[in-house]
């Protein structure tokens, strides 16, 4: 007797389970009251949402009063709500995203054909960088004018800029070798006696003297070590 009480009574309590579960079940995530889990089964809707023929319909905000944004952005719909997005930087106010769905072109951009382009300051304006020593850099709806190279910004303006101390700059002769300073040597010697000679050719005992001594002088400097110096320390700058 006992075990039929306990088995009738476990039935009794499966059949209200099951019973229980048949009518509890989800709403539509659009939904706040519903008949049954389907779409078309809503009888009230959430927040952002409308009933129509027991179906919820996102509300479009964008189309109305509703989605209200500041004059750079734009109204962007989306499920149940609607996002204020920034325009592109070519547009002041815009109606989408994009430089092709701007109300007017930004400082630094012009329409261009339908869209909002970039103007290129540095090759429409003729003094775009006033300066002497600047350069003009375009950038993204506007310029900026750098120092050209060997020159720094002070005081507004480009001045050249100076060595380091310490730093000494090369003679025009700096990199040649030993064996190509014998040879400007030898060359350096040889247009002056030409230009002497020339002179004393003429028959002018004046130059003619002066060729001769010269010549004497010029041979005994250049076996001398004093010469060699001398005239390495003036092809190399020194």
């Amino acid at each position: 007797m006992g075990v039929r009480m306990l088995h009738r009574k476990v039935l009794q309590a499966t059949w209200l389970c099951c019973l229980v579960a048949t009518q509890v079940h989800p709403c539509p995530s659009s939904c706040s009251q519903c008949s049954g889990p389907e779409k078309n089964q809503c009888e009230e809707c959430r927040a952002g949402w409308i009933l129509h023929t027991n179906t919820c319909v996102d509300v479009d905000e964008c189309g109305t009063e509703l989605g209200t944004c500041s004059p750079n952005s734009y109204c962007f719909n989306t499920e149940g709500s609607f996002e204020c997005r920034d325009c592109d930087s070519a547009c002041a106010g815009c109606m989408g995203s994009g430089p092709a769905r701007c109300r007017r072109c930004a400082s630094g951009f012009r329409l261009t054909g339908s869209k909002c382009l970039d103007i290129d300051e540095c090759s429409d304006r003729v003094l775009a960088c006033h300066g002497l020593d600047e350069i003009c850099v375009n950038t993204d709806g506007s310029f900026r004018c750098d120092c050209a190279h060997g020159f720094r910004h002070k005081d507004g303006v480009c001045v050249k800029k100076r060595l380091s101390t310490g730093v000494q700059e090369k003679g025009l002769f700096e990199d040649i070798q030993d064996d190509e300073m014998e040879v400007l040597q030898q060359m350096f010697f040889g247009v002056v006696l030409c230009a002497l000679a020339t002179l004393a050719a003429n028959g002018d005992l004046v130059y003619t003297s002066v060729f001769m001594g010269a010549m004497a002088a010029m041979a005994g400097y250049w076996f001398s070590d004093r010469g060699d110096r001398l005239l390495y320390g003036f092809f190399k700058g020194h």
